[in-house]
């Protein structure tokens, strides 16, 4: 018996004994003195129960650590003492089975299901000193899958607002009209006015569908399980997300994608500059100096800039100042901070001199530059029947979003940086 249960029982004693010396209206002097000394112990066996909790808690995990390894050792050892001969006779008789062969049988069939009686493999095998080639064991072990390399995304880092939507479509109201403060020309006279008050709405809508389909063979889920599966949705996971990501700023807004923020810049109202020239810090702090005079922003830290990692490179090679060592990348970061790098959200530099583009974004007034609408979470549908003969498994993830941008001055984009 544990040592906490056994003081646990004297206590109970204890208590007992006191609730009946205590009912008593005169209690004589061996009574106040037994009294005194089941109080004293009560007190000795409170501190012995709580060192003898610690002790034993220590003592069951460790016990617990054990069954979790020792777990393999007992099933191969149930499996070695398994008989075939009760088997047989359990299918030609319809003896019930018993002892280890009745504990295996009934692990197996509460695993899987069988028409029959399940039989181990291993308690088929023959073993007569076995070994491998040189005579040199190489047990080899599947361990966890490595996942798939994505892109980090960049919609958030630019600014991008994440909208999870139930149903329907969702609109938000932006100003459109010019109203001007004016004063009174005279005495008398009356003030600017009165101008409509008009806006616009910026719509989500829940029309373009992204998904992705897999097929997993039998083959493959009996050699790694449940893990590849996991696996794989999480790779599919992934692949949808650095589409996503991509899909915001490059969405051509036709074949079911949305329009995103580059090919959408007319249409969303982006100042777009075509700079035709030399990458250079000059060229990125004329677009911020286009944000403060449309009142977007109050200053270059407030700018994010979207760059490819081929401006970065020529920016960092480019001296600002013949003999100083500055270069234009430094200029750049000491203004507006580090931009977000990326090669899933900008198109690859094209042309002759190689050329690419920049998106710079700013968050006027605790507005997102850019609202992203994501109608639930990523279905993931498991489809065990159309493969069935094969004994394979289909997996299909899908996902339904939309881009908007509520105002175009929120956004500048730079075309023709040349980096050649």
């Amino acid at each position: 018996m544990l040592d906490s249960v056994k003081i646990a029982r004297r206590q109970s004693e204890i208590r007992q004994k006191l609730a009946n010396l205590a009912g008593k209206d005169a209690p004589s002097e061996d009574e106040v003195r037994e009294m005194d000394d089941l109080d004293k112990e009560y007190q000795t066996n409170e501190t012995r129960f709580r060192a003898a909790l610690t002790s034993e808690n220590t003592e069951r995990r460790e016990a617990g650590a054990e069954l979790e390894t020792r777990a393999d050792r007992q099933f191969a050892d149930l499996i070695a003492g398994f008989e075939m001969r009760q088997v047989a006779l359990h299918l030609d008789e319809g003896r019930a089975l018993s002892g280890q062969t009745a504990e295996v049988v009934q692990e197996l069939r509460s695993q899987g299901g069988y028409r029959g009686t399940p039989v181990p493999l291993m308690a088929l095998e023959q073993r007569a000193g076995e070994t491998v080639a040189a005579g040199t064991p190489d047990p080899v072990q599947t361990r966890p899958i490595i996942d798939r390399l994505f892109p980090a995304s960049v919609a958030a880092q630019m600014g991008a607002q994440m909208i999870q939507i139930g149903s329907g479509a969702t609109e938000w109201p932006v100003t459109t009209s010019a109203v001007t403060a004016g004063w009174a020309a005279t005495e008398t006279g009356n003030v600017a006015g009165p101008t409509a008050y008009e806006t616009t709405d910026k719509a989500l809508k829940p029309e373009h569908n992204l998904g992705i389909h897999m097929r997993v063979t039998r083959k493959t889920l009996l050699q790694s399980g449940d893990a590849l599966e996991a696996a794989i949705r999480r790779d599919m996971n992934g692949a949808m997300s650095a589409e996503l990501d991509k899909a915001i700023f490059l969405g051509t807004g036709a074949d079911g994608q949305p329009l995103g923020v580059i090919p959408g810049a007319a249409t969303y109202g982006i100042t777009s500059t075509a700079v035709d020239a030399a990458a250079s810090w000059s060229a990125i702090r004329a677009a911020v100096v286009r944000f403060m005079t449309a009142n977007a922003a109050t200053g270059p830290s407030g700018v994010k800039a979207l760059i490819r990692p081929e401006l970065w490179s020529f920016l960092d090679d480019a001296e600002a100042f013949a003999g100083t060592g500055i270069t234009e990348w430094e200029r750049l970061v000491k203004n507006i901070g580090a931009p977000v790098q990326t090669s899933n959200a900008l198109a690859a530099p094209a042309g002759d001199p190689l050329a690419t583009s920049s998106l710079l974004t700013t968050s006027a007034g605790g507005v997102a530059p850019i609202f992203v609408g994501i109608w639930g979470a990523v279905d993931m549908i498991r489809d065990p029947y159309s493969d069935a003969q094969s004994g394979g498994l289909r997996l299909t993830a899908l996902t339904t979003a939309d881009v908007t941008v509520a105002r175009g001055s929120q956004l500048q984009l730079l075309t023709g940086l040349q980096v050649g």
